[in-house]
């Protein structure tokens, strides 16, 4: 017998990516150019909270929020600078952006035809899911059905206008971070891909001819978790499950169109503040998995930088994850060979079992009525399954090196100095704020106001509304204005929490001690012991406060938790009305110094200053001994993993104050 060769020439690697933005749009601007010099191939634009949930800089809940997580994009002035010297006619641009995506979406296109760049050679995503914002990250903005036909819209108009342009990008990605098993993340991500190509259909704004078309613009945005066999298995599942679907569920018959499409940022929630360096290692692992095998390959990799859990990474840090992916692409052989894993039985057999499962979600999600009717129900289950994956860290049957196994460790002389990760200058937000004045006072005010008369006609009427959403962005019209006339027109939305299922303790031990301490305090204070629970500001990443709210109520305490999206004085409000014992502030966006002053003078001028406030986040040691000074009690960061142990904290902070 002849040898056989599995050799092949190199196939071309996926887009190099890194995820950033911040401060400004010029700052963020010199990073880009930056990073495009080293060999990146690629931007994805991390846009601030205000920018994210349609809300000016200048607005009452931006405060503290401007420039933190991403870049305020605010108006086409800000888009001009954030592209100056970048040919968008070139450029394949990923927008992490849901809610207002059609309006960042227009943006682009307006900035293109001032660039005189033909509309059709726009290459690029925006992740515009607003099933995954109910679900687990919450920068939604309106109720789900105007949210879907704006999505729709956004999907009609582009496969004609904007051809190589991906209207959506179904966002699987923060379903892992929020506690999805694989077999919910693969059921969730196709169930909302299915509710959308459902409501383009359902809006008569393509013909029938055309919806292979459409169906092949639709992408995916992955997470790849640390357990490497595990997630490859899930993507080899997401390539059969989605062609399954668009051959059955659509009567789509192009091999081309069926193709599953997909980028992927690697697993955030599972890089640890504890011995940060080894977040490299992880970081590796999770980027094989999604490239290891050729049939079911990434497009575009995204990596985040190891020190992410500490804080804003440097650009240092992000060019060590670029190479990264240089390294693997331009090295290794991996890109010379067919797919290493057809024929194994354990890759197939692991596969089939995911798909099986993910089979069966999709068929109990389809029985509700489809992903947005199964919204509150598909919370719920992500709270469970975040509250399994929480335990089994809190009781070592999930080991986390660094966190809950071998903790012992030499001071990393990565972490170190002054310069360690980046911080925003507060001074930044009021720069952008007076920009904001400037580019209102310079625009033509009347221009102005019969573009948004057109765009809430429009919305009004039923119509597309990406062209008047490009009249409005060439008039000027800022996001916080295309958002507050689609909020008259709409109206907003307050997700479910998830929070009101699990109260048993399941025989915990720690917990039913702990409760049994909650139960000698409530009687001290003559009531059951209360916490009133509230994330402030912008920040939409609830999985922290929603296990908190969990644990509390397992440990017997009164816990009200409303969701997010609350300013200081609401929360402040809410401690009052229910007589609260303690107040506790959720906050992973890096505005915690200023939202926590905030509620504690608010607290003081309101007669609580004897309520003890406490703070959880991603907060540098130097900022945890500002907000002491402040009169903060306790600060909580990713190392205080054993919930309930904290649990036990709070309980005994409340009986000192009462005693006290």
């Amino acid at each position: 017998m002849g040898n056989k060769t599995y050799q092949h020439a190199a196939d071309r690697p996926w887009i190099f990516r890194t995820y950033s933005g911040h401060s400004t749009a010029a700052k963020s601007n010199a990073l880009y150019r930056s990073n495009l010099e080293k060999g990146q191939t690629g931007l994805s634009i991390a846009f601030d909270l205000p920018t994210q949930t349609a809300y000016d800089s200048d607005h009452i809940l931006a405060k503290g929020e401007v420039g933190k997580v991403g870049v305020p994009v605010g108006h086409l002035g800000d888009m001009r600078t954030l592209f100056d010297g970048i040919s968008v006619a070139q450029m394949n641009t990923s927008m992490t952006i849901n809610a207002p995506a059609s309006y960042m979406l227009a943006l682009y296109v307006a900035l293109a035809d001032e660039q005189g760049a033909d509309r059709s050679v726009l290459m690029g995503t925006t992740q515009n899911d607003i099933i995954k914002e109910y679900l687990s990250r919450g920068t939604y903005v309106f109720p789900p059905e105007p949210s879907m036909r704006l999505i729709s819209d956004m999907v009609s108009w582009c496969y004609t206008e904007t051809p190589k342009w991906n209207p959506l990008n179904v966002c699987s990605y923060h379903l892992q971070e929020a506690g999805a098993t694989p077999q919910q993340e693969l059921a969730y991500a196709l169930a909302t891909a299915c509710a959308v190509l459902d409501a383009v259909k359902a809006g008569g704004q393509v013909p029938d001819e055309d919806f292979e078309t459409v169906f092949s613009r639709i992408s995916f945005f992955v997470n790849a978790g640390v357990r490497f066999v595990t997630e490859l298995c899930k993507m080899r599942a997401f390539v059969d499950l989605w062609e399954e679907i668009g051959r059955e569920r659509y009567g789509v018959k192009s091999e081309k169109a069926l193709r599953f499409r997909y980028g992927v940022q690697v697993n955030s929630l599972g890089l640890t503040e504890q011995q940060p360096e080894n977040n490299v290692y992880r970081i590796l692992l999770e980027a094989m998995a999604v490239t290891l095998s050729k049939r079911a390959r990434c497009r575009a990799l995204q990596l985040p930088a190891w020190n992410e859990a500490l804080g804003l990474p440097r650009p240092w840090d992000q060019q060590w994850s670029l190479r990264m992916q240089q390294i693997m692409a331009f090295e290794t052989d991996l890109l010379e060979y067919e797919d290493l894993f057809d024929g194994s039985h354990v890759v197939e057999g692991k596969t089939d079992e995911l798909k099986g499962g993910a089979r069966k979600q999709l068929a109990e999600i389809d029985a509700m009525g489809g992903a947005v009717n199964a919204v509150e129900f598909m919370k719920g289950e992500l709270v469970a399954s975040q509250k399994n994956r929480v335990m089994g860290i809190e009781g070592g049957d999930q080991k986390v090196i660094g966190v809950n196994a071998f903790t012992s460790t030499e001071p990393s002389p990565l972490a170190t100095g002054d310069d360690a990760i980046m911080t925003v200058d507060p001074a930044e937000e009021y720069a952008q704020i007076e920009r904001l004045k400037q580019w209102r006072k310079d625009r033509d005010t009347a221009e102005c106001e019969r573009a948004v008369e057109h765009l809430r006609a429009a919305a009004s009427e039923g119509r597309n509304l990406m062209p008047s959403t490009i009249e409005a962005v060439k008039a000027g019209v800022t996001i916080g204005e295309w958002g507050e006339t689609l909020r008259g027109v709409f109206g907003e939305y307050r997700g479910p929490t998830g929070v009101s299922i699990v109260i048993s303790t399941e025989g915990d031990e720690d917990i039913e001690a702990v409760k049994a301490n909650v139960e000698r305090v409530s009687d001290l204070l003559g009531r059951t012991l209360t916490y009133v629970l509230g994330k402030p500001g912008l920040d939409g990443h609830s999985n922290g406060a929603e296990q908190i709210a969990t644990r509390g109520r397992a440990c017997g305490m009164k816990v009200i938790y409303e969701g997010i999206r609350f300013t200081p004085e609401e929360i402040v409000q809410q401690a009052i009305d229910n007589d609260a014992h303690v107040v506790g502030l959720s906050i992973l966006s890096g505005s915690h110094l200023d939202l926590a002053r905030e509620t504690a003078r608010l607290m003081r001028e309101r007669g609580l200053e004897n309520i003890p406030l406490v703070v959880g986040g991603i907060i540098p040691n130097e900022d945890a001994l500002a907000l002491k000074q402040m009169g903060i009690k306790r600060v909580y960061t990713p190392k205080d993993f054993q919930i309930t142990d904290l649990m036990g904290d709070i309980v005994e902070l409340v009986e000192k104050a009462h005693l006290a």
